[in-house]
């Protein structure tokens, strides 16, 4: 649903595609693009006389130079030109450095377009995201589009809202069919890795948080040992147990947290309490936060992530049960609100922005040397951040 927007002119014209940004709402695909018509009066004919040195940096119609005016400037084929933007290993050096110099001497910057011709490639990415509201999915998009820009790359952001197959499968052809070089897919659930692994995408792939394949290359962060260390933490100020607020199911980072706290217990005898499940929202944590708050032999409660962590100190609070003198609360992420919450939350650091920029890195990596190799997977390290919400157990 591309809207196409032409420049005035009564003059044939020939379209020139302009990469798409798309975003997928619960109600459809809205996509905001644009499709530039040139007009040929802002193209010079063969017949026009190279602009000399150091004069005009415009053609006769007053447009920006194009290719083409190189081409007739440095004396060579637009071929060449071509090959020389794209580094061509054929080009002489004598060839390449008139063209180089016809380039300045014209104030000459490659388009988009013309780099693409001159590449085969669209200079665009895809980026599927899911929950793309939460802090960490929000995080990394911002760290893809900034290191996209830094490598000279556009994005095309696909946020969806509804996470099921069709959805999946939609967003995938919508990208294949903008013609992305690669797609980044923020794949937190497990079955959306399922169906990513069985798309035709036929392009590079890079996924966060989901291994699909034996080849595609997963990026994620070391949600198990970030819930080790969390739960380890309360553990030493010498609480019996500890109680996990546990994101829902079938979400990978939540699985391996919930998997990762119950084996530290086991590995240190401790009881290992049921968990209760939230949704990843403060209302979650809230509501489950009051059930755990009538519980006085609850001291230590780990929640899966801050905001859930977040509803609990609001449950806690209401209940009369102090924190931490009465309860200890670690959250997970380190949202920039945790340092400000009253009390100052103890939580798990993930860097989200390094999860973004290694994923734009792997994936232009595979752009450039396209090919069967084996998968590569990228732990990103995290951190226990110590603060006023985690305290030795009551009496000791």
């Amino acid at each position: 649903m591309n809207t196409r927007v032409a420049l005035p002119s009564v003059a044939p014209r020939s379209r020139v595609p302009r990469p798409a940004y798309a975003v997928l709402l619960p109600g459809g695909v809205r996509t905001a693009a644009t499709d530039v018509e040139e007009s040929p009066a802002m193209t010079p004919s063969a017949t026009d006389s190279p602009v000399p040195r150091g004069r005009s940096r415009r053609n006769f119609a007053g447009a920006r130079p194009v290719m083409a005016d190189v081409a007739r400037l440095a004396g060579v084929s637009k071929q060449t030109v071509s090959r020389v933007l794209n580094d061509h290993p054929a080009v002489r050096p004598e060839t390449r450095e008139a063209v180089l110099d016809a380039m300045r001497t014209l104030g000459y910057r490659p388009s988009r377009s013309a780099r693409s011709l001159a590449s085969g490639r669209t200079r665009m990415l895809g980026v599927i995201s899911f929950d793309a509201a939460r802090y960490g999915p929000a995080s990394i998009l911002t760290a893809i589009n900034t290191a996209a820009q830094e490598a000279g790359y556009l994005v095309s952001s696909i946020a969806l809202d509804t996470a099921d197959h069709d959805t999946v499968v939609e967003a995938v052809n919508r990208l294949s069919a903008e013609g992305a070089d690669g797609v980044i897919a923020i794949a937190p659930q497990q079955w959306v890795g399922q169906t990513l692994a069985r798309a035709d995408l036929g392009t590079p792939l890079v996924v966060l948080e989901n291994a699909l394949d034996d080849s595609t290359p997963l990026v994620t962060g070391d949600s198990r040992t970030g819930a080790r260390k969390a739960t380890e933490h309360l553990l030493g100020l010498g609480h019996a147990t500890v109680w996990h607020i546990a994101g829902p199911a079938g979400w990978t980072s939540a699985d391996h947290r919930l998997a990762s706290w119950q084996a530290t217990l086991q590995a240190a005898g401790a009881d290992v309490p049921a968990p209760l499940v939230g949704d990843w929202s403060a209302g979650s944590g809230y509501d489950l936060g009051r059930r755990l708050a009538r519980r006085p032999e609850v001291t230590a409660v780990f929640a899966s992530n801050d905001q859930m962590a977040l509803g609990l100190l609001h449950a806690l609070h209401e209940s009369g049960r102090s924190v931490p003198g009465d309860v200890s609360v670690v959250g997970y992420d380190d949202i920039p609100e945790a340092a400000h919450l009253l009390p100052p939350l103890t939580t798990v650091r993930t860097d989200f922005a390094e999860i973004g920029t290694r994923s734009l890195r792997l994936l232009l990596d595979r752009i450039d040397g396209p090919g069967e190799r084996p998968r590569v997977d990228t732990l990103v390290p995290v951190d226990l951040v110590v603060r006023a919400s985690s305290g030795p157990a009551p009496g000791r």
